[in-house]
């Protein structure tokens, strides 16, 4: 039996999900599937001193940290959302200090502190609709879990306090669905781009695919292979080592959901960078 019933999301505008999220009356439900069409964002919000560097931390490690948009002491969206605020529209949060997990909120707004800076970071729920679209089945979403992530063997590269190991979401599907999925996502480098690992697990250090570090496990079945996307849930095992003071993030498989369709996020970032 699933663990949570979505269908009721699936075709929803993502303003009007934002908005009963917003409200309390949508909470702590894994946001894979919702929306139908539209990218989805994780989020990290740090105190303005250590913004340069995780911005630097994310142009190092464009696969597991594609940043949709920086919000410069104002939670407020705008590109992905006009009427997006960051610290409301989230179905769960996590909040740390100096490092450490200390309280998962659906409301962020009490850990807000003046000049902090939240960055939008790309999601692998985006190129998830490209793969059911290409009869791919996405297991966490056909049995209502939350995706499962692991930390993996392969380390990011270094931004100030910012390191780490590469945090991967997993698929299980057959060989040939896991290479036209390589292909499909091979092309939306904006949201983690091409898996990192097909086959062997214990190759990026994942001993065991039913133990997850976040989210759920699902099964694998006889004849399948565990395929690894990079994450965006890394930022956190970042934090972890960075230890600032307060960090609010998204809870894993908990996302914010935007206004830009999969269809057009990697053309439209393109067009914002050549802009810049």
């Amino acid at each position: 039996m699933p663990n949570f019933d979505i269908s009721q999301y699936v075709n929803m505008a993502p303003v009007e999900l934002r908005r009963l999220v917003r409200s309390g009356k949508v909470k702590s439900i894994p946001t894979a599937g919702m929306c139908a069409g539209y990218a989805q964002a994780n989020l990290v919000i740090l105190p303005k001193e250590y913004a340069e560097d995780f911005k630097e931390f994310a142009r190092l490690n464009p696969g597991p940290c594609p940043i949709l948009e920086v919000l410069d002491g104002d939670p407020h969206t705008h590109d992905m959302g006009e009427d997006g605020n960051i610290l409301t529209d989230i179905p769960e949060y996590f909040i740390y200090k100096d490092g450490k997990l200390v309280d998962r909120c659906t409301d962020a707004t009490p850990y807000w502190q003046e000049g902090m800076v939240g960055f939008l970071i790309g999601c692998s729920f985006s190129f998830e609709e490209a793969l059911m679209r290409a009869g791919i089945e996405v297991r966490h979403i056909a049995t209502g879990r939350n995706v499962p992530m692991y930390k993996t063997s392969i380390m990011t590269k270094p931004a100030g306090p910012f390191c780490g190991p590469t945090v991967c979401s997993m698929r299980p599907m057959t060989p040939e669905d896991a290479k036209r999925a390589y292909e499909i996502t091979a092309a939306m480098p904006n949201v983690h781009g091409a898996p990192i690992q097909i086959g062997e697990p214990e190759n990026i250090g994942v001993p065991d695919v039913m133990k997850p570090d976040y989210g759920e496990a699902v099964d694998v079945y006889p004849g399948e292979v565990p395929v690894f996307w990079p994450c965006g849930v890394t930022p956190q095992a970042a934090i972890e080592n960075a230890k600032p003071p307060i960090v609010i993030t998204h809870s894993p498989g908990h996302m914010f959901v935007t206004d830009i369709l999969n269809s057009e996020l990697n053309d439209y970032l393109e067009q914002k960078k050549h802009q810049a």
